[in-house]
């Protein structure tokens, strides 16, 4: 049996389930508490999220806020918030990681195309090195994750903070909309 060491994720396995179907990802940006729900970026139609089990260190989501299964629900507006929102995505794991290269794909509605959340549309974004799968998913089946979520979440928050001073400093304005 493979057994793989990852103490984070005691804070999924102990969460307060009331036992409700609400979306956890219309009730995360309600709350405050940025770092501890893994929320690195918001904007005025969606926010950014550290993926609770990611596919490699900086894996994120970028998710809109209304709960729909499809880019198609949403407005002109929501749709290019969303695409904003994903090029500072992109912009800040470049910043933080220094990828080789990066992965987008999009969960649209129905179960086998969600993962866990199958009805609110969202859009994973994995950064990628050359060889970054090693030797371990070959011979034992297994990805190793070689950066705590805590540190992944310092260094993107970091990111996007610097993005959001330089858009300050080159308009003089502050809290652009993205």
């Amino acid at each position: 049996m493979d057994q793989i060491f990852a103490p984070w994720r005691i804070e999924w396995v102990e969460r307060d389930d009331d036992g409700s179907e609400d979306c956890p990802f219309c009730a995360l940006p309600d709350h405050d508490a940025d770092r501890e729900h893994r929320i690195v970026a918001r904007g005025d139609h969606g926010f950014v999220l550290l993926n609770n089990a990611p596919y490699n260190p900086g894996h994120l989501m970028v998710i809109p806020h209304r709960h729909v299964e499809s880019y198609a629900a949403l407005d002109d507006a929501a749709v290019a918030g969303h695409a904003r929102l994903r090029v500072r995505t992109l912009e800040a794991l470049r910043e933080a990681f220094d990828p080789d290269g990066l992965n987008t794909g999009t969960n649209l509605g129905g179960t086998a195309a969600g993962g866990s959340i199958d009805d609110h549309v969202h859009e994973h974004v994995v950064p990628r090195w050359a060889g970054d799968t090693s030797f371990m998913p070959v011979v034992s089946d297994t990805k190793v994750i070689v950066q705590a979520l805590d540190e992944s979440y310092d260094r993107l928050h970091e990111a996007f903070a610097a993005q959001d001073g330089a858009r300050e400093t080159a308009s003089g304005a502050v809290g652009l909309p993205v």
